[in-house]
């Protein structure tokens, strides 16, 4: 006999494979047409994402490496190989943080603007009206909303874990 607790857990255990799984090719897919959509500008989705955070004023003097890693939800070493391509290809810069001089500050460069502002903005504008297009504004405040739910507790589950295990990620 199937008892109904047992068939409500299967079936919000189903419907929650089928939403993270969604997610993961969302992400996937971000990566590859988002790529693709400012590969000219010598860009990945991840240098844009770099960019973006640069890009907003309160980042206007720059922002510490620690910081940008954890405004982006990624680990240091990742962001580290991220910082020294882009440096290379100059559009970030490495200053040393006039407040305390130990600490490291990630600067997008004049180049790194011009890429950003004039080059990849309008494409991505573009790319974000193509993958929206069938969504309302209600539609994309509610995308939002659940998204940022879901960040909410999926940051929680984060912050549980030891801090020797979450240098390893």
């Amino acid at each position: 006999m199937v008892f109904p607790m047992n068939k409500l857990s299967d079936a919000r255990m189903e419907l929650a494979n089928r939403i993270f799984f969604k997610l993961y090719q969302c992400a996937n897919m971000l990566h590859k047409t988002g790529s693709r959509a400012v590969q000219d500008e010598g860009l990945t989705t991840q240098q844009w994402a770099v960019l973006g955070a640069l890009s907003r004023p309160e980042a206007a003097q720059g922002m510490g490496v620690g910081e940008l890693a954890r405004y982006l939800m990624v680990s240091r070493q990742n962001l580290s190989g991220l910082i020294t391509r882009m440096t290379r290809d100059g559009h970030i810069a490495i200053s040393t943080d006039g407040r305390d001089r130990r600490s490291r500050l990630v600067v997008m460069t004049d180049s790194g603007r011009h890429v950003w502002l004039d080059l990849a903005k309008p494409k991505i504008k573009a790319y974000y009206e193509q993958a929206l297009q069938d969504f309302s504004m209600g539609d994309m405040a509610h995308t939002l909303h659940y998204f940022l739910k879901l960040l909410d507790n999926m940051e929680k589950i984060d912050n549980a874990v030891p801090e020797d295990a979450a240098m390893d990620d």
